[in-house]
């Protein structure tokens, strides 16, 4: 099935090729332009099928994997999703990034949580941990299952 996307691009290519090829003396036959085009966009369907069914067999290689939720404290307040996600991004996939935020104020708490598979998540906990970041030492531990809160 072509996306859009493909589309689109096929047939930016195709008219690329048509005004670089009939800048040529003599000029191109109409219909060879038409086949060289045509070419051209099959060349490119048939590269970004393959590009996205790669993409998606790696998508589908990693659903079978244990994940680990890591427990990170002692964050500084300005930092946001994108800073923590870069950061613990150079010890593996990162597949989610929550940073806790009071109810009432929405201002954020200081600490998060970030989605790892199981032996990126360890990686990032050795490498992490009592670390530096942005002024602050890092607090970086498996995260431990929220208990029911009691309402008395």
């Amino acid at each position: 099935m072509k996306s859009n996307t493909s589309v689109l691009l096929s047939l930016a290519v195709a008219i690329l090729g048509y005004i670089v090829i009939s800048q040529f003396s003599p000029p191109i036959d109409g219909a060879v332009l038409f086949a060289i085009g045509a070419l051209l966009s099959g060349l490119v369907i048939k590269l970004m099928s393959s590009t996205q069914t790669n993409d998606t067999e790696y998508e589908n290689a990693e659903v079978n994997f244990d994940t680990i939720t890591l427990y990170v404290g002692n964050l500084p307040y300005r930092a946001n999703e994108l800073a923590i996600r870069t950061l613990f991004s150079e010890h593996g996939k990162v597949l989610s990034v929550r940073l806790m935020k009071d109810k009432h104020t929405g201002k954020r708490r200081g600490f998060g949580f970030v989605e790892m598979p199981e032996k990126d998540a360890l990686s990032a906990i050795d490498a992490l941990n009592e670390q530096e970041f942005q002024e602050r030492s890092l607090k970086v531990r498996e995260a431990n299952e929220r208990t029911p809160r009691s309402d008395v």
